[in-house]
C-alpha cells in the first residue's frame, strides 16, 4: 500500500488522535509507519467491541452495589482479566481468585492480599474495596 493510499476514515472514537497501522511505502520506496485513525469498517468493530467491555464493568459494578459480587469483580472486568489471568499475575490459583470474588470471601483478606490486588489490578486499597458511584 502507498503511503496516500493508507485509509484516514472518520474516526470519532479515536477524539483525532491517529494511531499507527500498517507500513506503506512512501515516493522513495522505502518502507515507513504511517499515522492514521483507521478504516469505517475497523472503527466500527472497535467501537462495537469497546461497547460489549463497558457493558460488562457495568454489569459487574451492578453485581457489587446488589451484594451479588465483591468489588474484585469490578476492577478485574475493568482490567479485562479473568480469574486465571488475575491468578497468573497474582502466583495464586484461579479457584482462590473466585472465592475472592464472593463479597463475604474477599471482606474477610487481610491488608497484604488486598495490598497485591491492588498493586496487580494499579490502583490503591481503598479503590480496591469499592466501585464508583
Amino acid at each position: 500500500m502507498k503511503k496516500e493510499e493508507v485509509p484516514q476514515d472518520d474516526a470519532r472514537m479515536l477524539e483525532g488522535k491517529f494511531k499507527v497501522v500498517k507500513y506503506a511505502i512512501n515516493e522513495k520506496g522505502e518502507y515507513e509507519k504511517v499515522p492514521s485513525v483507521g478504516w469505517e469498517p475497523e472503527n466500527v468493530a472497535l467501537e462495537q467491541a469497546w461497547d460489549v467491555i463497558n457493558e460488562r464493568v457495568e454489569q459487574a459494578r451492578q453485581d457489587v452495589i446488589a451484594g451479588r459480587s465483591s468489588p474484585l469483580a469490578y476492577h478485574m472486568e475493568k482490567n479485562m482479566m479473568d480469574p486465571a489471568l488475575l491468578a497468573q499475575h497474582m502466583g495464586s490459583g484461579a479457584r482462590r481468585i473466585r472465592k475472592h470474588l464472593r463479597p463475604k470471601d474477599f471482606a474477610r483478606l487481610d491488608e497484604h492480599t488486598l495490598q497485591r490486588y491492588a498493586e496487580v489490578l494499579q490502583v490503591t486499597v481503598d479503590q480496591l474495596k469499592r466501585v464508583p458511584e
